[in-house]
């Protein structure tokens, strides 16, 4: 298996323990899309981002390093969904 194999299927595997979490506990979504709605109302910079990852591990049950150099792909592809939802939703209005 390549190194390139072997990182999908990390990221595979991380996200599918991700939406386990998601839909045992179907708040975390909501309380996330909270957060991110809260720090993008403030600019959405990459602090903020990082504002949203701690946030988000504070008060679920999800945990996102406070280094965002220690994101792992599926933490970087979560928050990416979290901000284009969010700019979505305000690109509405």
């Amino acid at each position: 298996m390549s190194a390139s194999e072997i990182q999908k299927t990390r990221v595979i595997n991380e996200l599918q323990s991700f939406i386990r979490k998601l839909l045992q506990d179907p708040e975390i979504l909501e309380q996330s899309l909270a957060a991110a709605r809260q720090q993008l109302d403030n600019g959405g910079s990459a602090d903020s981002m990082a504002r949203v990852a701690n946030e988000i591990s504070d008060t679920t049950s999800v945990h996102i390093p406070e280094d965002p150099a220690e994101h792992s792909e599926a933490d970087k592809m979560f928050l990416a969904l979290l901000r284009e939802v969010v700019l979505e939703e305000q690109a509405l209005y």
